[in-house]
């Protein structure tokens, strides 16, 4: 090695060295000005700015001087903060519905006797309605998203010409970009007075009209996850099949379907997630009726969903009633959760048995 490079190679190191001694306290003042920023935040301070603007100034100057080191901590501060924020959230959620929790105890979910809600006089609070119409309209509009969305999943990535999946599958994620508002007033003012003079409603309003909205709205999420799934069953097990004299469709059901099973169960779930989530169209198109349909399993009666719940409540809600609102959003955020941990499980058990993992 010639005298210049190992000079140049002892620079370099140096350089590199010096460079790390500097990130470090630079680090430690941007961490110190955004814990700042959040705590002043949290206590409603007015002087919240100006560790924020400090915070902002490190992380240009760290952008200009040391691009590559301050690039990686804003990556790691991301991972963390959006940990935080999920924590936050959570404890939030759950404070603020403690006290409509122990005002009603556990009849705020298992009460079922007449009057079920009231927040005038002697208050009344009890989220099993509620929680009724969510599931309901969850279980109808998968009905109609996951059958379809698997179908059409299995018909863009195995059966349609390219040609045809270059149209059809834009169309479909399409669909993800209406607004569920429009959806909503859609289902009201077609699919509602189509059912009030047909089948002679006597409510506006219904289950099944939100689940017919809610389900069509899912599909994008069923048909592009479990297109994903299918196509990532290795075209190795599809060619050995077809080599043994099967047929395509053949092919298709005892062989990508089962391979793929985990990962389609796994856009299921997903669906079932964006439909308990669903707020504008059940919003508009229910009647909020805080009470059981009567009989129970009468998907053309008229009650409540935990969404549309808080959404047309929280602007005249104070006191024990905003709380109740909040436990509403606490069932929510739980059953969500719940069905992200499946959905993450089973995606991530289909990984290993594709990879040959047990």
């Amino acid at each position: 090695m010639s005298t210049s490079e190992l000079h140049r190679q002892l620079k370099d190191r140096i350089g590199v060295e010096s460079a790390d001694d500097a990130v470090v306290p630079l680090g430690a003042v941007g961490a110190v000005c955004l814990l700042g920023s959040a705590v002043m935040f949290l206590i409603g301070s007015p002087f919240t700015a100006l560790p924020l603007a400090g915070f902002l100034f490190t992380v240009a100057y760290g952008l200009y001087e040391y691009q590559a080191a301050t690039a990686k901590a804003l990556s790691f501060l991301a991972t963390i903060g959006t940990g935080a924020i999920l924590a936050l959230i959570t404890i939030y959620l759950i404070v603020e519905a403690l006290p409509a929790i122990r005002f009603m105890g556990a009849e705020m979910f298992t009460a079922t006797s007449e009057p079920m809600w009231r927040t005038r006089g002697e208050e009344i609070y009890s989220l099993v309605p509620m929680m009724w119409g969510t599931l309901v309209t969850t279980v109808l509009a998968m009905l109609i998203a996951g059958p379809l969305g698997v179908a059409g999943a299995l018909f863009i990535s195995e059966i349609a010409p390219d040609a045809v999946r270059e149209v059809v599958k834009p169309a479909v994620e399409t669909l993800a970009g209406i607004p569920s508002i429009v959806y909503g007033f859609i289902g009201f003012t077609i699919l509602n007075d189509y059912m009030m003079e047909n089948l002679e409603l006597t409510t506006s309003g219904s289950l099944v009209i939100v689940g017919m909205v809610v389900g069509l709205m899912s599909l994008p999420t069923v048909v592009s996850v479990a297109e994903d799934a299918i196509a990532s069953v290795p075209e190795s097990m599809k060619s050995g099949s077809l080599a043994l004299g099967t047929t395509d469709w053949q092919t298709t059901k005892s062989i990508t379907i089962p391979a793929a099973f985990s990962g389609v169960s796994a856009a299921v779930l997903l669906g079932v997630g964006r439909a308990v989530g669903e707020t504008m169209a059940a919003t508009v198109i229910l009647g909020h009726a805080q009470r059981l349909p009567d009989p129970l399993y009468d998907v053309f009666g008229n009650t409540e969903t935990l969404t549309s719940l808080i959404a047309s409540q929280y602007g005249v809600a104070s006191g024990t009633h905003m709380s109740a609102l909040f436990a509403a959003g606490v069932v929510l955020f739980v059953s969500v959760t719940a069905l992200s941990i499946c959905s993450q499980y089973i995606e991530r058990r289909m990984k290993h048995q594709l990879q040959g993992e047990s």
